[in-house]
């Protein structure tokens, strides 16, 4: 048996959006799922139990800091990352791909590899795509990511189609490399922003047979309605049974518009990211805690919303202060209710593909996050 399946629940008819459980060695995760991101195996300033109150299923870990600090072997000999990190849910450790691109100053890339200059105190360390799944198999998490080449949007044709040959050359050995039965690779497609490139490239790992299949290269540089066009360029190259994710996107608009193309999973940085820089979600935008303007506002981010900070009645303006005076619950807070705002999200659009309501859930969201 797989160590990882999809079973499809519910498929709306009009728009292709999906409904469905990804099924792991430590659980079932509903999708469409969002994923909050743990680099260094923390949700930063949340305890797990915390995060999974939440609503999380699944979480994300990052091959390339793991990798350097603690170590790869550190994490596998204290019971991989789901025991160093007391997080006993799924979870998915990305291959090192995305810090070639985003830590591009400091990488070089060749048909065999990635070399980095570590963020941490200079050293060069060599990535693999072997050395990848090694690393990835050490940490132990229920998936795990081929490594390949991201390129920023836009990109010339022969540099898309470069990192697209090299990109699947590094899949096939990926792959081969693989050796832990209890742990499931993925491949990614590629393609910037060339339809008929992610789609070829889509098919070749199809070919490959991988359990799930990545939409990478997106959100990094392009225009919204581009990113759309490439995700549906995409999902119509992937099999309907296997689960689709789009890698590092996590707006709520991206959740709307994605989830109505097909993807089944997503993860990114910013909804926490920006919680820690003082930016609530709200329907159709954000609040900027630290303006003036929330000094003695007495209402809660948003009236109605479940998370410990709303439904705790924490003001904006006590939030205003301790953002104001450097005080760490604040960002605790603010993540809370980021996270917390996506996974509502996300429900919604689950519980309308599952009821058959899912064309009218889209517009009133539409409305709501004023995308129309």
């Amino acid at each position: 048996m797989a160590a990882v399946s999809f079973t499809l629940l519910a498929e709306d008819p009009e728009t292709g959006a999906r409904a469905g459980t990804l099924h792991t060695p430590h659980g079932d995760v509903p999708t469409p799922a969002f994923m909050p991101v743990g680099t260094r195996g923390t949700v930063k300033g949340l305890m797990p139990l915390r995060v999974r109150s939440l609503g999380a299923a699944m979480v994300l870990a990052n091959t390339y800091h793991l990798m350097l600090r603690p170590g790869d072997e550190i994490v596998r000999d204290l019971g991989g990352v789901h025991g160093f990190s007391r997080w006993d849910g799924p979870m998915l450790t990305d291959s090192g791909g995305f810090q070639a691109f985003s830590l591009e100053s400091r990488v070089s890339l060749d048909d065999d590899g990635v070399t980095f200059k570590s963020t941490y105190d200079g050293a060069t360390v060599r990535l693999t795509p072997e050395r990848a799944v090694e690393i990835q198999e050490n940490l132990g998490a229920d998936v795990a990511m081929v490594l390949d080449e991201c390129i920023g949007n836009p990109a010339p044709r022969d540099a898309a189609e470069r990192a697209v040959e090299r990109t699947l050359a590094w899949a096939r050995r990926c792959r081969d490399a693989a050796t832990r039965p209890d742990q499931a690779l993925f491949g990614i497609v590629q393609g910037s922003l060339f339809p008929d490139l992610r789609k070829s490239c889509a098919e070749a790992l199809v070919d490959m047979d991988f359990p799930g299949y990545a939409i990478g290269g997106l959100s990094v540089g392009e225009e919204r309605d581009a990113m759309d066009a490439m995700v549906s360029a995409t999902i119509d190259s992937l099999p309907r049974d296997r689960p689709r994710y789009l890698m590092g996107v996590g707006a709520p608009r991206d959740f709307i518009e994605s989830v109505a193309r097909g993807v089944d999973m997503f993860d990114c940085v910013l909804p926490t990211r920006n919680a820690r820089n003082a930016s609530a979600l709200i329907p159709g935008g954000s609040i900027r805690i630290r303006r003036a303007e929330n000094r003695e506002n007495g209402s809660v981010l948003l009236p109605g919303c479940d998370c410990p900070a709303c439904a705790g009645g924490f003001s904006r303006a006590y939030l205003h202060h301790l953002f104001r005076t450097k005080e760490m619950l604040g960002p605790i807070l603010m993540s809370l209710h980021n996270l917390r705002f996506v996974f509502r999200l996300l429900d919604g659009a689950r519980n309308a593909i599952l009821e058959g309501r899912f064309p009218a859930w889209l517009a009133a969201a539409r409305v709501e996050h004023g995308l129309s």
